[in-house]
C-alpha cells in the first residue's frame, strides 16, 4: 500500500494516507477507517483491520488469538510452525495487490507428504460475481425470472424449482454496476450479507417474501418453513405404498409438480390393488402420476389448494363403492385428511386409522430439515491471476488441469468446466465473516491457489517471494486461528 498517492502537503502533515487496496482510493484521516472498514490509519500507518486467518486441523494445539508484534498467547504444536502440515494459510485478512501488477501479498511454503508445496494466498476484488441460492421447501416462492428485490431494488431473479427446493440467482454485474447507484450498493450490501451467513429479506414480484440465510430455515411470508418434501407425489407412492396396502383403498398424494393416485400408479398395480374410481384434475403423465392438479401457492403440496377434496375432479360410480377408504395426503406429510365415501359416494371426513396415522407421520420423518444454502460465484479472471504468474492465462490451465487447487477461506471450490476460472464455493463452509467489499460497489472474497512448487516455478510464478509460515505470520503480526470446515 501507498500512502501518499496524490495527497497535499496539508494532508501529508495531518498524517492522512491513502489507500489503494481498490479504485476509490480513501483518504483515511488518523484513528479512522476507509469506506470498506477494511483498512485503517494507525499513526499515519496504513493497517489492515481483519486479522489473517490461519485454518488447523483437528489434532493441531490450538490458539485463540493473536494480535501485534508480540508474542504468541497460547502454543502451538510442532507441525503448525514446523512442518507446515498442520496448518493452511487463507487469503482472509491477507489484504490486496489490487490492481494485481504486483505479486500476491502472500506464497506460502509448505511440505505435503514430503511434497514442496506452494499456495499463494490472497484477497480478490470480485466484481463480476454474485450468489445462487437453494431454498428447501415446496411452497411458491414466485414465477420463473421474477425480480428478486431488496429494499424495492432489484438484486436478482428466480431460477428453476428442483427437487424439494427453489432457486435464485442473485447479483452479478449488472445489477452490481450496470443498474442504478442504488440498486449496485443495495445488491452489494446484500451479496455481503449472504455471504457472511447473515438474513437478508427478499421480495418477489408477484410472489411472496421469504428471508433467507445460509443454513437457516426460510421464513416464507412470515412462517418458519420446518421440512422439505419427501419426494413428489408419485415418489411417495413408490416409497409408502406397501404400508399402506390393507389399510387404504386410495391414497392422493397432492403435488404442485405430479400428484400420486396409488390404484392407479405402478406402486398399486404391483400390490394388485383395484380400481378406485376417483379422478383427479389436471393433465396425466403416465399411470397414477398427474400434473397441473391446481395452481403453485402456500397450500397443500405446494399448490393453492386449502381443501383437497377440490382437486377431485368426479368419482366413477362403476368403479367407486360406499365405505371406499380414502387418504389424502401432502409431500412432507403437513397436511393430511382421512375419507370414507357414503352410499351417495361423497367423501365424507372420519377419524383417521392409527395405522394410517403411523404412515403418515413416516413421511414427515423422512423429509429432511428445510434449509437455506448459499453458494458464491465469481469469476477469478482479470488481474487477480497477475497477482500469482507474470503470464496469467498459465495459471488458467493449471486450474483446468487439476495441477492447482483452488480454494476460497481453506473451502474447495467447484471450477466451471469452460474457459476462465468461474468457480463457486458454500459459503457456509467457510470461516465466519470471510467476506469485505468495497465501495466501487464489488465484494472482496479471500482465495487460495496450492500447487507444487516444480509446477509454481513452470507456469512463472513469482518464486522468489516465497515465505515460510513463520515468515508470514511475523508479516502480518496480526494473526486469528480459524476452524477447518474441510
Amino acid at each position: 500500500m501507498s500512502d501518499d498517492i496524490s495527497l497535499t502537503e496539508a494532508e501529508r502533515t495531518a498524517g492522512i494516507v491513502r489507500c489503494d487496496a481498490c479504485p476509490v482510493l480513501c483518504r483515511i484521516r488518523p484513528g479512522r477507517a476507509g469506506a470498506c472498514d477494511r483498512y485503517a490509519n494507525e499513526n499515519g500507518k496504513l493497517v489492515r483491520v481483519d486479522p489473517l486467518v490461519l485454518l488447523a486441523k483437528p489434532d493441531v494445539a490450538r490458539v485463540a488469538f493473536v494480535e501485534g508484534s508480540g508474542a504468541w498467547r497460547g502454543e502451538l504444536g510442532p507441525n503448525f510452525l514446523g512442518g507446515g502440515e498442520g496448518a493452511f494459510v487463507t487469503g482472509i485478512g491477507a489484504t490486496t495487490t489490487y490492481p494485481d501488477y504486483k505479486p500476491a501479498p502472500f506464497i506460502v511454503s509448505s511440505k505435503h507428504d514430503g511434497v514442496d508445496m506452494v499456495t499463494v494466498v490472497t484477497e480478490g476484488i470480485f466484481s463480476y460475481c454474485g450468489v445462487k441460492v437453494k431454498i428447501d421447501t415446496d411452497r411458491y416462492l414466485g414465477p420463473e425470472q421474477a425480480a428478486v428485490r431488496v429494499k424495492g431494488e432489484a438484486v436478482g431473479h428466480v431460477t428453476t424449482a428442483e427437487y424439494g427446493s427453489q432457486m435464485l440467482s442473485l447479483g452479478g454485474v449488472h445489477h452490481l454496476t450496470g443498474g442504478s447507484k442504488k440498486e449496485g450498493v443495495v445488491t452489494c450490501d446484500a451479496l455481503l450479507a449472504l455471504c457472511n451467513r447473515e438474513a437478508v429479506e427478499l421480495t418477489i414480484d408477484d410472489g411472496s417474501t421469504v428471508v433467507v440465510q445460509a443454513e437457516k430455515p426460510p421464513i416464507v411470508n412470515g412462517v418458519i418453513e420446518e421440512r422439505m418434501r419427501v419426494g413428489c407425489g408419485s415418489a411417495a407412492i413408490g416409497m409408502f405404498a406397501p404400508q399402506w396396502h390393507g389399510h387404504v383403498d386410495e391414497v392422493i398424494v397432492v403435488d404442485d409438480h405430479i400428484t400420486g393416485v396409488l390404484s392407479e400408479h405402478q406402486g398399486g398395480a404391483f400390490l394388485d390393488m383395484k380400481p378406485a374410481g376417483i379422478r383427479v384434475r389436471g393433465r396425466r403423465s403416465t399411470p397414477g402420476r398427474y400434473f397441473q392438479v391446481a395452481e403453485p401457492g402456500l397450500g397443500w403440496g405446494g399448490t393453492d389448494v386449502s381443501d383437497p377434496l377440490e382437486i377431485i375432479d368426479r368419482i366413477d360410480p362403476k368403479q367407486a363403492w360406499p365405505g371406499l377408504r380414502l387418504l389424502m395426503v401432502s409431500t412432507t406429510g403437513e397436511h393430511s385428511a382421512w375419507f370414507e365415501l357414503d352410499k351417495k359416494l361423497k367423501p365424507q371426513p372420519v377419524p383417521m386409522p392409527q395405522p394410517v396415522r403411523l404412515v403418515v407421520e413416516r413421511i414427515a420423518e423422512n423429509c429432511e430439515p428445510a434449509l437455506c444454502t448459499v453458494l458464491f460465484m465469481a469469476g477469478a479472471g482479470g488481474s487477480l491471476r497477475a497477482g500469482v504468474t507474470e503470464n496469467p492465462v498459465r495459471l488458467t490451465r493449471s486450474v483446468r488441469e487439476a495441477l492447482t487447487k483452488v480454494t476460497l477461506g481453506g473451502a474447495p471450490a467447484f471450477v466451471w468446466p469452460g474457459g476462465g476460472i468461474t468457480l463457486m464455493v458454500d459459503v457456509a463452509r467457510m470461516p465466519e465473516k470471510s467476506f469485505g467489499y468495497v465501495p466501487t460497489p464489488a465484494l472482496v472474497a479471500p482465495i487460495e491457489f496450492t500447487l507444487r512448487a516444480d509446477d509454481y516455478a513452470a507456469l512463472g510464478g513469482y518464486s522468489s517471494r516465497t515465505v515460510t509460515l513463520e515468515e508470514a505470520i511475523a508479516h502480518a503480526g496480526h494473526v486469528r486461528l480459524g476452524k477447518d470446515e474441510r
